[in-house]
């Protein structure tokens, strides 16, 4: 058989064949996977967006101990800062826009935390133009803990001198125009910790004016796995049937012999 399959110049592709095959199976089996990954990584979100607010002692532990805590539902007491307030550039489709985030100071001395307070159009970033939503005193506050971001390849740099920001760096929030300062310049009194992570507020309920709007919190998580499996999978199966089609014409044309002219 080796050597009728030698003559028919069949080792070369059947080699080839033998080489991709388990390369288009195996990335098929990896996105079966993937599948199996996302799918718990959606339902663990859903659950933890509907679950019943923890409170912030219990998130701060939860990071110390494994660092899971995106998405946790949490509820949190404390006094705002609005003289630290912080804008994150938010576009909408009806206007251009900002994402309020306010540090939050606990009841008990526990570490500040920034909280995204919603979002305002550009016409109201001015904290003076929605004086009535701007709290006063000890506030209950619940929503999602959401971990810094990092910076992206296009993403603008922050502005801490005009206060604006284009990604999530809640570790530099806490610094006024000036910036992080010089390690000379880092004094004891800047060393408070703040919570490793911001708090995006629930829609409900509303601040008073009805701004900023709570509730900005998207979670797009895409799950195309599926249509992975099936395209390298189709593969595999497309390699052997057209190894399969070609094979079979050459041994064809060995058996019949050369074409008589």
């Amino acid at each position: 058989m080796f050597a009728r399959w030698r003559a028919a110049g069949l080792i070369l592709p059947s080699l080839l064949t033998l080489a991709l095959l388990p390369v288009l199976i195996g990335l098929g089996n990896w996105q079966w996977h993937r599948k199996a990954w996302k799918e718990d990584l959606i339902a663990k979100i859903d659950a933890r967006r509907t679950a019943e607010p923890i409170s912030y002692p219990a998130a701060l532990a939860k990071y110390v101990k494994d660092g899971d805590v995106e998405y946790l539902h949490v509820r949190v007491t404390g006094t705002f800062d609005h003289s630290q307030e912080r804008h994150l550039y938010a576009p909408e489709a009806e206007s251009q826009g900002w994402h309020v985030y306010t540090p939050l100071k606990p009841e008990g001395g526990l570490p500040p935390v920034f909280v995204n307070r919603g979002w305002v159009p550009d016409t109201l970033k001015d904290p003076s133009k929605r004086a009535e939503g701007q709290l006063q005193g000890p506030v209950t506050i619940t929503g999602l803990v959401r971990l810094p971001e990092h910076k992206g390849w296009f993403t603008p740099d922050n502005n801490y001198a005009t206060n604006q920001w284009f990604w999530r760096d809640v570790d530099a929030m806490r610094w006024g125009a000036e910036g992080r300062p010089s390690p000379l310049l880092f004094s004891v009194e800047n060393q408070q910790a703040y919570a490793p992570f911001s708090i995006d507020t629930d829609p409900l309920p509303e601040n008073p004016g009805g701004w900023p709007k709570g509730g900005t919190t998207m979670v797009v998580i895409p799950n195309s796995h599926l249509q992975y499996v099936v395209t390298w999978y189709g593969l595999a199966l497309t390699l052997l049937c057209i190894f399969a089609v070609y094979a079979r014409q050459r041994l064809k044309e060995l058996e019949n012999g050369p074409r008589q002219s």
